[in-house]
């Protein structure tokens, strides 16, 4: 069974990096920003990640930048409507891609993101399936660059969701390496913790890390495990025992780690129930 490791998320910031180190994590996953991707953020987080491997931690998960200017990085932009976030999302993901070759870790690139924004973005295709299209011929051209630094989060959006057997069967004929945000496919479910749960079974055998994150099932809330509705109980047996995971909770800090601590306690805490 999936044994619940130390995975803590920070950002390159050096306080933040020695709040997490200190508590001697098994995976750190790094929060990037635009700002990350200037020739000075860029040296900045290549040294980041060589500090983190020289504390002793060689999981490292380094997660492409959410947003760029006033836009998530939605890999559906199409580039004639879209040209400076399409330009941001192939030279970043380049960037990151040549510093995970260097040094051995890993790159997280999401599939999409949600909302309005997400389906505008959509409604520029002549149908859904067409903007899926759209997106698997990125990813694939990702992977080629990529090959086994890379993998791919779900989204809470018409493109790239986890929750829908359909979809996933598209997704797993690419052969992708996984991320799986459980707060994201409980979220596209509405609350369904079947459906959820069926999804976990499904794409286990392709995922390689998790995004282990609490929800009510209807807003992207992000909550510490054991205060919504995910049940985590069947949850717990159907993760992939080879995959990384972290624990991504909104801290009430961003300089204090607390409440992904809390959520590692919390899943111990099952785990040694379910092994009783």
């Amino acid at each position: 069974m999936f044994q619940p490791q130390l995975g803590l998320k920070g950002s390159s910031s050096q306080t933040q990096i020695d709040d997490r180190l200190k508590h001697h994590p098994t995976v750190y996953e790094f929060y990037t920003d635009a700002n990350d991707f200037t020739p000075n953020g860029y040296r900045h987080l290549y040294d980041a990640v060589q500090y983190v491997q020289a504390a002793g931690i060689n999981k490292i998960v380094l997660h492409h930048p959410m947003k760029f200017r006033n836009y998530h990085s939605e890999v559906v932009a199409p580039e004639q409507n879209y040209p400076a976030l399409y330009r941001f999302i192939e030279q970043s993901t380049e960037q990151l891609i040549r510093l995970a070759d260097d040094l051995d870790v890993q790159v997280l690139v999401h599939g999409g993101y949600s909302g309005d924004e997400a389906q505008h973005m959509v409604d520029l295709y002549p149908n859904v399936a067409a903007a899926r299209e759209a997106v698997y011929q990125r990813l694939d051209r990702f992977v080629r660059a990529g090959r086994e630094h890379i993998m791919f989060e779900n989204s809470i959006a018409p493109v790239f969701a986890y929750g829908h057997p359909d979809q996933e069967d598209e997704i797993l004929a690419h052969h992708y390496r996984l991320a799986f945000d459980t707060s994201h496919c409980f979220i596209e479910l509405h609350g369904d913790n079947q459906g959820l749960q069926a999804s976990l079974r499904h794409l286990a055998p392709a995922v390689v890390h998790y995004h282990l994150v609490d929800s009510l099932g209807q807003t992207h809330d992000s909550l510490t495990l054991g205060t919504g509705k995910i049940n985590w109980a069947r949850v717990l047996p159907l993760l992939n025992p080879s995959a990384t995971s972290i624990y991504e909770i909104n801290l009430r800090d961003q300089n204090n780690c607390a409440e992904q601590l809390a959520s590692h306690r919390y899943l111990c805490q099952l785990a040694d129930q379910l092994s009783n």
